[in-house]
């Protein structure tokens, strides 16, 4: 079953990965090739590397927590089944398909590493390039239900200040001095995943400087802090940016922090706090990382409304559907907002 649908779901969606969008010819070297399709398979899987060379691609995925007990030996006899299957169906070498299992994750464990073995690739999202690694972490470095945003972030960035707040590897930063911004400030509290960054902005023919105190005069600067204190330094010291893109974990805890960060708690806050370092006429773009409980548009902008001078008009735009690509069509995604004053 699992092998059919591979087979059948690849054939649909190589065609689409290459097709041209809006006249430009594209070119998509990670998408998801299946998403829990068969009840009985709760399996997410993603497809890294070229759809003509399948002996050099890879699957990255993950075997979601059964709602039942299930022995661990079967487990792993069953899952051992479906990497063989899938394999054998896609013509991939088995060594180069990796699943973990997912589960609520908190803190900072969801970046985490999972094991010691290492494959990296540098893949294509039309004519940029990010590294992703597949063996280590329970996420690979690119979200790519965040596709179609990080193309409209790029559409939208040229001679803006773009500040990227939860940054982790920098992609949408990218996309944005991609696309011209006259500058971007990329915040996050993990030496790693600047580093990461400052890999990605270079594979892209970028400069990118590594700061603790935002002393980097270059364009595109990587500054590792706590987001709530980097922010409300900047409201104090009167800060403004063009476009702001909020991309916080659902939960994080981590021992770098003062405190803890709940987006279920703190998200209101968060956003308060960006309003007062958005430029006029500037955006918010906002990805809310919970399958659960996510707020409505309306809902947002009256918490949003309720706490800025009633002068401020506040209006807040659901880009979930809008940014749902050819595979993940049909699924749920996490839902991602425009924020306007």
């Amino acid at each position: 079953m699992l092998a059919n649908r591979l087979q059948k779901r690849l054939r649909h969606l190589k065609k689409r990965v290459r097709a041209s969008r809006n006249g430009v010819p594209a070119s998509i070297g990670a998408f998801r090739l299946y998403d829990r399709d068969i009840p009985e398979i709760p399996l997410v899987l993603d497809f890294y590397g070229d759809t003509a060379q399948l002996k050099d691609a890879a699957l990255c995925g993950a075997l979601y927590k059964r709602p039942y007990e299930k022995d661990e030996a079967d487990e792993e006899i069953w899952l051992s089944a479906m990497k063989s299957s899938a394999a054998a169906a896609l013509g991939i070498e088995l060594d180069r398909i990796f699943i973990k299992l997912r589960q609520r994750q908190r803190g900072l464990s969801q970046y985490e590493k999972t094991g010691s073995t290492r494959l990296e690739k540098i893949i294509c999202e039309n004519d940029l390039s990010f590294k992703v690694n597949l063996s280590d972490y329970l996420d690979t470095g690119l979200f790519l239900d965040r596709r179609l945003l990080r193309a409209m972030i790029r559409c939208q960035s040229q001679g803006k200040k773009v500040l990227n707040l939860f940054s982790y590897t920098g992609s949408f930063s990218v996309c944005a001095a991609a696309g011209g911004a006259a500058s971007t400030d990329s915040v996050d509290l993990s030496n790693t995943y600047l580093s990461w960054a400052r890999e990605n902005f270079s594979l892209n023919g970028l400069s990118a400087g590594l700061t603790i105190k935002s002393s980097h005069t270059g364009a595109n600067r990587l500054i590792r802090a706590d987001v709530i204190e980097f922010a409300d330094k900047a409201v104090k010291e009167k800060r403004r940016w063009d476009i702001i893109i909020v991309d916080p974990p659902a939960f994080s805890n981590s021992k770098k922090m003062t405190g803890s960060f709940d987006l279920s708690r703190d998200l209101t806050e968060l956003l308060l706090k960006c309003l007062s370092l958005l430029a006029p006429g500037g955006k918010i773009f906002l990805s809310v990382n919970i399958r659960r409980g996510a707020p409505a548009a309306e809902t947002l902008e009256s918490e949003l409304s309720s706490n800025v001078p009633s002068k401020i008009n506040i209006r807040v735009t659901d880009l979930t559907v809008k940014i749902t690509d050819e595979d993940f069509k049909g699924k749920k995604i996490p839902k991602a907002f425009l924020i306007e004053t």
